[in-house]
Order: C-alpha cells, then sequence, then structure tokens
C-alpha cells in the first residue's frame, strides 16, 4: 500500500481459484457500485452532511475527499507540500492552515504517518480521529521495530539486520555471503524512490557492489536501512480497517505492482498498479495482521492498516508495514466499497463495529504516469514545467468520472482536466468485476479512454492472478 512513490515507506480474501472465477467471500448486497457523478451532492440518508477535515504532508488523499464532496459533506484540506500548491484546485477545498478547523471538524484525517502525536492528543481531547498512533508510526518507519513487534506477537520473520552505517554493512556481507534485500529505512514516499534492491546474486555480490559504488550518494538519501534475507515466493498484501479497538470486515487482499514496466522489469515504484479483493479472515490474515489485534487496540490506532508478504509453501514472511491509507490502494477500494464513503469513515471513527459492504469479486487500478514521474523536483523543472497544466482529454464523455480515481490533477471552472503538481502521477483508473479476467477488459477498457500527451502504464496488472492463486491455494493460504 504505497503512497505516490513511496520508496522505504511502502509507499506512493478467501478461497483463491486457478481458473479466475474466484469470487471474495463477502456478504455485499451490491455489486454494481460505482461513483454516481462527478460534482453532484449524494448525501446517504443515514447521516446529515458532516464536516471533515484532512491534512496532509503531500497530495496523496485527495480523491477520498474528493468522494466526500461529491456525497455533499464539507471538506478542507491542508497540504504541507508547497510543490502540491495546484494539485486537487476544482475538486476540492484546500486551506492554509488546518489548526483554525479542528474544533468545528466532525471528523479529521491524517492521511499519512509522522502525525501520531498529534492524533493521539486530539483523540484525548474528545475528537473523532482517522489516522495514525505513536506506536504505528514507528511500526512503518522503523523496519527493525516494525520487524520485532511482529515477532514478538508470534508471527514469522525473515532474519534482518538494520545500519546506519554503509561501510558496516559492506563488512557485514563480505563477512556472510547470502542473497540479500537492501531496504531504506523511515518515511522517505519521495527522495528515497528507487532504492529498494532485489540481490539476485546468491554471495551478495550484486547487493556488495551497488554499496560501495553509491555509499556516499545513498548515506544522504537513506541514512538508515536494513539488510533483509532474500525469499522468493508470491507478494501478497493483508490489510483491513481498525476501529480502535479491532478490526472491520471484511479484509483486503491485495497484490501490488512495483515494478514500472510490464513482465516486472525495470526500476521499483511506489507502486504501479494493483489487483484486489474482499474476504472474511483467512490463513493470511490469521497468521499474520490478526496477532497485532491487543497492541493496535492498546495504541489507539483507528484506521487502514496493511502487511505487505511474501508467501511459500514453507511459511508466510512479512516485509513491511502500511500503518495509513495506501495509495493507490484506497482509491481501488473505494471502488469495491458500496457503503456511503462519509457513513464507513464516521463510524469507523467513532469505534463502531459494522461490516464493510463491499463488492463480490475482484477489483484492479492501474497507475496513469506521465514522464515527470521520473524526475526529482530539484533536477528535473524543465520536465515538470513542461507536463504541467496539459490537458487531459477523454476520448468519449464520462461525465459521472466513472472508474477514475484522482492523483495530481486539478479542473478549471470550464471543465477541462489538467496535469498538476509535479509527481507526474495522474489517475489510478479502476475497475470492478466477478473474475479477474473480466475486471481486466473492464479497467483497460476505462485506461483505452484517457489521452494524455506521453502518458503510460502497466497493461499487466493481475495478469499474473492464475498463477498466483494456484500457488496460494495449493499451500492452504486463502481458506
Amino acid at each position: 500500500m504505497e503512497q505516490k512513490q513511496d520508496g522505504s515507506a511502502s509507499q506512493k480474501n478467501g478461497n483463491g481459484s486457478s481458473n479466475g472465477n474466484h469470487n471474495g467471500p463477502n456478504n455485499s448486497s451490491n455489486s454494481n457500485g460505482a461513483n454516481n457523478g462527478a460534482l453532484q451532492s449524494e448525501v446517504s440518508e443515514k447521516i446529515a452532511p458532516l464536516k471533515f477535515l484532512f491534512v496532509s504532508l503531500e497530495s496523496l488523499s485527495g480523491d477520498l475527499a474528493w468522494q466526500l464532496t461529491r456525497e455533499g459533506h464539507k471538506v478542507k484540506a491542508y497540504i504541507k507540500s508547497k510543490l502540491d500548491v495546484d494539485v486537487y484546485n476544482g475538486f476540492i477545498e484546500k486551506v492554509s492552515d488546518w489548526k483554525p478547523y479542528v474544533d468545528e471538524s466532525d471528523v479529521i484525517v491524517f492521511d499519512d504517518v509522522e502525525f501520531g502525536e498529534i492524533a493521539e492528543k486530539l483523540r484525548k481531547k474528545g475528537k473523532l480521529v482517522i489516522g495514525g498512533s505513536v506506536y504505528t508510526d514507528r511500526l512503518e518507519m522503523d523496519r527493525e521495530f516494525g520487524q520485532m513487534e511482529m515477532k514478538k506477537y508470534g508471527i514469522n520473520i525473515l532474519p534482518q539486520w538494520q545500519f546506519s552505517n554503509y561501510d558496516e554493512a559492506i563488512d557485514f556481507i563480505s563477512k556472510n555471503p547470502d542473497k540479500y534485500v537492501f531496504k531504506p529505512s523511515g518515511n522517505t514516499p519521495s527522495a528515497g524512490k528507487g532504492l529498494l534492491f532485489l540481490g539476485q546474486e546468491d554471495d551478495g555480490k550484486d547487493i556488495l557492489e551497488l554499496l560501495r559504488q553509491n555509499k556516499d550518494v545513498w548515506q544522504k538519501k537513506a541514512p538508515v536501512f536494513q539488510l533483509q534475507k532474500h525469499v522468493t515466493g508470491v507478494e501478497v498484501a493483508i490489510g483491513a480497517f481498525f476501529n480502535g479497538k479491532d478490526f472491520i470486515y471484511p479484509i483486503n487482499i491485495n497484490f501490488e505492482h512495483k515494478r514500472m514496466f510490464p513482465g516486472d522489469i525495470g526500476p521499483f515504484t511506489g507502486e504501479t498498479g494493483t489487483l484486489m479483493f474482499w474476504s472474511k479472515p483467512n490463513t493470511l490474515f490469521k497468521s499474520t495482521l490478526e496477532k497485532m489485534k491487543s497492541a493496535l487496540a492498546e495504541s489507539g490506532y483507528v484506521g487502514y492498516i496493511d502487511i505487505n508478504c511474501i508467501a511459500n509453501g514453507r511459511g508466510i514472511y512479512p516485509l513491511e508495514w502500511t500503518c495509513r491509507f495506501g495509495y493507490p490502494t484506497i482509491q481501488i477500494q473505494l471502488e469495491g466499497i458500496t457503503m456511503p464513503t462519509g457513513e464507513w469513515l464516521l463510524r469507523l471513527a467513532r469505534g463502531e463495529y459494522f461490516e464493510l459492504k463491499t463488492k463480490k469479486g475482484f477489483q484492479i487500478g492501474v497507475r496513469i504516469l506521465v514522464p515527470s514521474y521520473f524526475v526529482r523536483d530539484d533536477e528535473g523543472a524543465e520536465v515538470i514545467e513542461f507536463y504541467r497544466d496539459l490537458p487531459v482529454i477523454f476520448k468519449k464523455p464520462n461525465p459521472n468520472w466513472e472508474g477514475l480515481h484522482i492523483e495530481d490533477v486539478k479542473l478549471e471552472e470550464n471543465g477541462i482536466c489538467r496535469i498538476a503538481g509535479t509527481s507526474g502521477c495522474l489517475f489510478v483508473v479502476a475497475g470492478s468485476g466477478t473474475t479477474v479476467e473480466e475486471t481486466r477488459k473492464q479497467v483497460y477498457g476505462r485506461v483505452k479512454n484517457i489521452l494524455v500527451q506521453n502518458a503510460f502504464y502497466r497493461t499487466d496488472i493481475g495478469a499474473r492472478w492464475h498463477e498466483d492463486s494456484d500457488k496460494l491455494q495449493t499451500w492452504g493460504y486463502l481458506q
């Protein structure tokens, strides 16, 4: 679950079936839910319009805020990053400071890590808050702590070692040759992108050479990092919403695609697309996330949380935490949740127990990007300025924005959508279906309706489901 380009911060289900006919076992009563209306009000009959306040370090949760606006709620959003000054213009109301609006807000949403201390203080004052805790911030940002906490609560973990000195890591690999994974630690949503590296050599010489050649540069970008033993298997994330006391069901099982290009080649990104489905608690969940219930409850955490894992015939091995909404995970989840967004966010913040109503089957999200995605803000000003303000053209009218979930774009009064910000992430295009192939057909049909100069995307999101589901089913993890 990722941020726009999430570097180290992972950031920015039921019975599988080998024939693609798996329906994620849930109790959804609606299989046709979609975004209804671009800027129209559609307040749930169950709740009156509410005031939501979003607090962000960078542009992440605008699509969630926009969905609330479309339901008729009053939304204000604060984004700290000055690079995102024009992002979401025309979609939601933005403010230059969030603190003056705390008292009047019904629900406050902190959409990233690093807000745990503030969130806890506001909860103690009686405010309804969705967002982190000091404990969950540390779970995600301090990889060593996150792994040790999982081990403490009985979750299997891979051997791992944390370093803040590159020469010490070089010496360690030299004395302990093996296949490793290099991972930056901390919250590095943009600056740390691309630094994740999966070793290919059994003796670790590939990572050893990378560390030797890049230690002076990487020391600045990733001063704290982790070496983890490399294992092969199916990469799968297990997530759920947590109401401060317990998990809300169904859970979410998702398969991230982190490489840039089809066939899982190219550099690592935050995430280029995801396949997901909703499920009753299964072996994946019971072996990992469920074991953390008491710790999460003690911390008072409210929000979405997941653990990304590698599963094989020998076990399920957690890789990293996401203790916040995932990006683009939340956009894709909105495509599968059939309850009004304001209703389930309010009930979650109140600490209520309820069943999240979701679609049966699958959801797929595909990220639409432009070349400014590849450049840094201080190095690629010319590229960024070239793409900023370019229009997004829809070949066929889509007045209800069905399947379109916004990232760094803006909407003019004349209805023209344009590129905004610096990230190069434009949309998460999502679709649903009863089978993976049906879902892929819908989502890529929606992708082809978008025309942006030099836009690109992966064409194989969800394509490996048949093989992955066969393995997970054989190992007994989807029961």
